[in-house]
């Protein structure tokens, strides 16, 4: 790793450190011991960064990539090239102020990011993941011999970049915002009543505030400059201020495609789409941090142009959705005339929804199983739901579908599936 990757791992030990002490330790012991502490458990922390800096590294042995760590116990990670789907390229704060960044890999089954590696020089993040790709699939050409830089990266078509300001009014148009004023209010109104100037009742308070203003702001700093290139058969995404991100996710990865329209979008006509890879859905809990980000904010238009780009001959405003039976309004009052599902030549779509409306797009060719779930209302009104699963995650759920034309339905993807496997199997040989 580069030599500066201890003192960037020491920084951020010492906000956890200092994050760690809390509010009351600060009040207890004065600022002059609450420093010190600080400084003591940081230099501990940078201390051990350095050590595990020092016996920390990686290289590529044929198809594989592997990590070797630890001092009193070695450990080594041997990573298959060939299940790699995706690779990211992320720069903290202090890793763009000194020039640095973090290679992190997805690859599939993986319950969490594999092998981060951090911190490298930029130049060299950017060759390793061309050559890492290159290994697991791309054109051989695209791999440097060990010791020589890497060819320029071709920078790819552009397909779409995001306006700042749609991003800035897409997170005005949700719920946490409209309640923000009275989130506000209300922090201020409990601090007024306490009636309490003292140090814990001013950090409580801006607290609680932060609190409520974070989510908004963190999506908007998240997205910020969204960009979306291909190159070739890869999907190039850019985007965020204080951390940037540069996903490499090649197109014959995506197992989903996500299209969501919140309530208070749909009057702008505006949509937000996500993909599905292999590995992504079990990493990252916290939805804003999962790299799986297609399009943040956009029209219909801009929606159906992306999509046609990973899926190549889906229309959104074409898939064949029908909805379920007229009895499943017991089940569905209101969100019945939402919900719809149908096969189009070569994908399965699958809409639910009320208040916001999605729409799940699979290929057949990375469905991995299909299911017929009955609960017991279902069964006494002759309904049933229909589940098409990727490796990905979720996949696409039928719901609440004619008993009979669930199973004809979990049939026919099942025949599509198969098929669609032997004629990408057959491409790819």
């Amino acid at each position: 790793m580069h030599p500066l990757s201890p003192a960037l791992h020491g920084a951020k030990s010492l906000v956890v450190v200092i994050a760690g002490l809390s509010w009351s330790t600060l009040s207890r012991v004065g600022f002059g011991w609450f420093a010190a502490m600080a400084g003591v458990l940081a230099l501990g922390a940078t201390v051990l960064a350095v050590i595990s800096w020092y016996n920390t590294g990686y290289h590529i042995v044929g198809r594989e990539l592997r990590v070797h760590e630890g001092l009193i116990w070695r450990r080594t990670r041997a990573i298959p090239l060939e299940r790699l789907q995706a690779v990211e390229v992320v720069r903290p704060l202090l890793a763009q102020l000194t020039g640095l960044a973090e290679l992190r890999l997805e690859v599939v089954g993986g319950g969490k990011t594999e092998a981060p590696l951090a911190y490298l020089g930029v130049a060299e993040a950017a060759a390793l993941r061309q050559r890492l790709l290159a290994v697991a699939g791309r054109a051989p050409a695209a791999v440097a011999p060990a010791g020589q830089a890497a060819a320029p990266a071709v920078t790819g078509r552009r397909l779409h970049t995001v306006r700042n300001a749609d991003l800035l009014v897409s997170q005005l148009l949700t719920p946490q915002a409209f309640l923000l004023p009275f989130g506000v209010a209300f922090v201020v109104a409990q601090f007024l009543s306490e009636g309490s100037w003292s140090f814990i009742a001013v950090a409580s308070t801006l607290t609680a505030m932060a609190g409520v203003l974070l989510q908004p702001v963190r999506r908007v700093l998240d997205d910020w400059a969204f960009r979306l290139d291909r190159d070739d058969d890869t999907l190039r995404i850019r985007n965020g201020l204080l951390e940037t991100r540069a996903q490499t996710v090649p197109l014959h990865r995506v197992q989903t495609v996500g299209v969501t329209w919140p309530l208070l979008w749909r009057m702008k006509g505006w949509l937000r789409l996500r993909l599905e890879v292999a590995g992504y859905s079990a990493a990252e809990p916290d939805d804003r941090n999962r790299p799986d980000r297609l399009l943040p904010v956009g029209d219909l238009r801009t929606g159906e142009l992306v999509v046609a780009e990973v899926l190549p001959g889906v229309r959104l405003t074409a898939l064949p959705l029908t909805r379920p039976p007229r009895r499943a309004r017991w089940l569905r009052p209101l969100s019945r005339s939402a919900v719809g599902a149908g096969l189009d030549d070569r994908v399965f779509a699958a809409r639910s929804g009320l208040l916001t409306r999605q729409l799940a797009i699979v290929p057949y060719a990375r469905i991995q199983s299909v299911r017929v779930t009955q609960g017991p209302a279902q069964r006494r009104l002759r309904l049933a739901t229909v589940h098409a699963d990727t490796a990905g995650g979720a996949g696409a759920t039928a719901h609440d579908r004619d008993a009979a034309e669930a199973w004809e339905l979990a049939a026919e993807l099942t025949a599509r599936a198969h098929a669609a496997r032997r004629a990408d199997g057959d491409r790819r040989a």
